[in-house]
């Protein structure tokens, strides 16, 4: 009795998609979506005035980011991904942060870029990619 395997557009095996063509967009697209899972469950902690900022950064590198980053040591990102995962550090970075008080107008506002980019320390998600990479001693493609 032989057994005929069929050929599949798309497999998922040890939670990272597989899919046919060689792209890694669905792997990308799939974490952010476990990493939102992630984020939602923790919102409220995130936006507690009762835990502190440091607190809140350890929450989101020890929970969030390595449901986000499983399996990164083999991904070769294009711009338009790695957009995708700025985007969504940035949204959790602005929920720990808060929004601030504009001094001229006495307005609330969502932090910039930079804003978030100078208060948050830590190798953006970008960097842990990267030196996740490095620690393998893999290629980085476009990191060089």
């Amino acid at each position: 009795m032989s057994n005929v395997l069929g050929r599949v557009a798309k497999c998922v095996f040890l939670l990272c998609n597989i899919v046919e063509v060689n792209s890694i967009a669905e792997e990308i697209k799939s974490r952010l979506r476990s990493g939102n899972a992630c984020h939602h469950s923790v919102q409220n902690l995130l936006s507690s005035r009762l835990l502190s900022k440091n607190l809140k950064i350890k929450i989101y590198r020890n929970i969030i980011l390595p449901v986000v980053l499983y399996g990164c040591e083999a991904w070769s990102l294009i711009l338009q991904e790695e957009r995708k995962l700025r985007v969504f550090e940035n949204m959790v970075l602005r929920r720990i942060f808060g929004p601030r008080r504009d001094e001229v107008t006495c307005e609330w506002r969502r932090l910039h870029n930079e804003e978030l980019n100078d208060l948050y320390t830590s190798p953006n998600i970008l960097r842990l990619i990267k030196s996740k990479k490095n620690e393998l001693g893999w290629a980085c493609g476009a990191y060089g």
